[in-house]
């Protein structure tokens, strides 16, 4: 897969709803009622991040829900791209990019969304051919204001803004004709997860959804 069939894959994904829930989930058990809330709810795009020991199995099962497109988030080497794609991931998303992680994914065939934080990170990426980013951290990195700053001499380039992004401040960056979506967390908070309070959730990603 090229560069730029990735783009055109994750552009397509950005655009599919407004809010991409950025998933840490512990338990696989509930990884299956979680993604059909959150499907239900509007946001089919889902990224499960790599950060706990579960992440792998909770990819296996929220792949089989139907209408969900799940992807995994924290994505740094080539050994976690091909156990993501190896447990039912469509795509990858990453905090930054580096050319072995870029290789991997071009090689194996797993669309990435790499991450920049600076204007040079963002043309290195570009330069490669993957027109659409994360951005992140977001609001360490000025928030939407620098976003917009960044996309006045590089508006051919799409972001995803994540990091510290909220339902206050997710249309400072919707926004912007160069954001696409947002990555939050808030649509699946952790007391909710815990309780199994999914008709919660579901309401939390109608909301989300509306956005945009």
């Amino acid at each position: 897969m090229t560069p730029e069939e990735a783009s055109v894959f994750t552009e397509k994904l950005c655009r599919t709803a407004p809010v991409i829930p950025v998933l840490v989930v512990e338990e696989a058990a509930t990884a299956g009622d979680l993604a059909q809330a959150l499907v239900a709810g509007g946001l089919p795009v889902l990224e499960v991040t790599l950060r706990t020991p579960a992440a792998l199995d909770v990819i296996r099962e929220m792949a089989k829900v139907e209408g969900g497109i799940v992807g995994a988030g924290t994505v740094l080497t080539r050994a976690d791209a091909v156990a993501a794609k190896e447990a039912g991931a469509q795509f990858a998303v990453a905090p930054g990019a580096t050319d072995k992680l870029l290789d991997a994914c071009e090689e194996i065939g797993l669309p990435i969304l790499p991450g920049a934080a600076t204007s040079s990170e963002a043309m290195k990426l570009l330069e490669r051919g993957y027109r659409v980013q994360k951005f992140f951290p977001a609001e360490a990195n000025g928030g939407a204001p620098a976003l917009k700053a960044i996309g006045a001499p590089l508006p051919q380039i799409l972001f995803c803004p994540t990091g510290g992004v909220s339902p206050g401040n997710a249309m400072d960056y919707l926004s912007l004709p160069n954001t696409a979506c947002v990555g939050g967390s808030w649509v699946a908070p952790k007391d909710k997860v815990q309780a199994g309070d999914w008709a919660g959730i579901e309401a939390l990603a109608a909301e989300a959804a509306k956005l945009g």
